[in-house]
């Protein structure tokens, strides 16, 4: 009965071999004398062992069912072979159970390589599946390591964000204090009100020896000598108004030298946010460019083949072992029936 079954009803299943591992290249810097020229790929055990569960997950075969309509597939010989088929009418957990038979995975856990034996009654269809897994679990390890390249970023990215906010503020109150006092800076006004102090100091200097040179020469009732005490006076006027002015009040009651001193802390606040910004911004480069030196992807060394001849079911070997077990089955009857005919 075996022996008609295995070559009259059961279909010829092709294979599709396809192995691949998971590989994180660290691309040292060229200016790094101690890291190396070249890049160097090491395997990622773990994402190899989240890629092992992966392939035999339900996601994965509900994914590929809707993709590739894998119960038509597999269950298109039903009828004729309903021993290595799949009935149409399983549910989702009867067609994992059924992709296990059909797709094996052999995994050496200590090089990180995975190599699948996919299954079908065709060997377009085992070709057609086994390019999908490859494909999903490329997606996958490329969707773990732009997750690790934002963790690796986020901090960084949270710190640059908060130094932007700390320096837009800064600088807003730097444009409302000028806005607000019409001054654009306090310092360069003090610097003009000295350079100006100065000339008129030199000026009634001047004045004033030209005054004692008058006095001199000319009589009491000399008319220029009136008018170099005119101009002495004036002088001294208006050195006593630019004088005034670092210490008269505006419309809201603060003086020049308060105005000076508020500017002043503006001014640090704003070189401080500065220097954060800038220290922020050169810290998440930096952790940008570690994550980006730092990926994983899927290298395939053997890609999806397409079979040429069918090598399952191993119909003699099959049929041996059924033969075996059938064999032992009738030896061990046989030994209990006689044994117990003996004892009586």
């Amino acid at each position: 009965m075996t022996t008609w079954y295995m070559y009259a009803r059961a279909k010829d299943q092709y294979v599709s071999y396809v192995a691949f591992s998971v590989r994180s290249e660290d691309i040292s810097s060229a200016l790094d004398v101690f890291g190396g020229l070249g890049a160097f790929g090491s395997g990622g055990s773990e994402d190899t062992d989240i890629l092992y569960e992966f392939i035999q997950s339900r996601e994965l075969v509900h994914s590929a069912d809707a993709e590739l309509n894998l119960r038509e597939i597999y269950s298109a010989s039903h009828d004729v072979d309903p021993v290595f088929s799949f009935d149409q009418n399983g549910t989702i957990e009867d067609l994992s159970d059924y992709w296990k038979r059909m797709v094996k995975i052999f995994y050496d856990s200590g090089t990180g390589l995975i190599e699948l034996r996919v299954h079908a009654f065709s060997p377009e269809d085992a070709k057609k599946i086994s390019e999908y897994i490859f494909t999903r679990s490329s997606a996958m390890i490329n969707e773990l390591s732009a997750v690790a390249r934002s963790d690796a970023t986020r901090y960084a990215r949270e710190e640059l964000d908060r130094s932007v906010g700390r320096l837009r503020v800064a600088r807003q109150a730097v444009t409302e204090f000028r806005s607000r006092n019409q001054i654009v800076d306090p310092a360069a006004e003090i610097g003009a009100q000295t350079g100006l102090l100065t000339a008129l100091q030199a000026k009634l200097s001047d004045a004033l020896i030209a005054y004692d040179l008058l006095k001199e020469s000319a009589g009491d009732n000399d008319p220029r000598q009136e008018q170099a005490l005119l101009r002495i006076e004036v002088i001294r006027q208006r050195i006593d108004e630019e004088r005034q002015k670092y210490t008269s009040s505006d419309t809201e009651g603060r003086d020049f030298s308060s105005l000076v001193g508020e500017y002043e802390g503006l001014a640090v606040d704003r070189e401080f946010a500065e220097q954060t910004y800038l220290a922020a911004l050169a810290s998440y480069d930096s952790a940008l460019t570690e994550a980006q030196r730092k990926s994983r992807y899927l290298a395939a060394y053997i890609k999806p083949t397409l079979a040429e001849r069918a090598e399952y079911p191993k119909r003699m070997t099959i049929i041996m072992l059924i033969g075996g077990f059938l064999f032992f089955a009738w030896a061990i009857g046989t030994l209990i029936y006689y044994a117990i005919k003996d004892r009586r």
